[in-house]
């Protein structure tokens, strides 16, 4: 999604907090309010990308058991050059090469570090600002987390 949309989702957002509406609030509950007052339609383009984006969904959520017995996920996205433009394409993890398996495992690899460094800023934010005497404790070491069991 482009800044640009995201902008305009978040003014939506904003309009809503506006507007009196209860808060806080879910994303369909928004959404509704953003459709009947016309915040918000799909173009072309939109339905497009919504079906795009129900598809990377749908991908992510497509798992099956190696002959180890492991839950493992179907399907791999990476980050390639495609005719020297940047996309994102899908593979089959059972079928993709190692090549980009290694790409998609460093582009989720980065994804993980990002969510954890804004984690980190949020909770600290937090403590420091609105419970600096009952600070979120804040635990980044997932070794525990991520030892094999099946």
């Amino acid at each position: 999604m482009s800044s640009v949309y995201h902008r305009q989702l978040q003014k939506i957002v904003e309009q809503y907090r506006a507007s009196g509406n209860p808060w806080p609030a879910s994303t369909r509950v928004m959404a509704s309010w953003a459709i009947k007052n016309r915040q918000w339609e799909m173009n072309a383009t939109d339905v497009i990308n919504r079906c795009a984006d129900d598809l990377a969904r749908a991908m992510r959520e497509e798992y099956y058991r190696d002959p180890q017995g492991r839950r493992v996920r179907a399907k791999h996205c990476a980050k390639v050059p495609v005719n020297g433009e940047q996309m994102t394409m899908w593979d089959d993890g059972r079928t993709a090469s190692r090549d980009f398996m290694a790409i998609a495992t460093q582009n989720r690899r980065q994804g993980i570090v990002h969510d954890c460094r804004q984690l980190k800023v949020d909770v600290d934010s937090f403590n420091d600002n609105r419970s600096p005497d009952d600070p979120i404790k804040l635990v980044l070491d997932f070794t525990f987390d991520v030892e094999e069991t099946y």
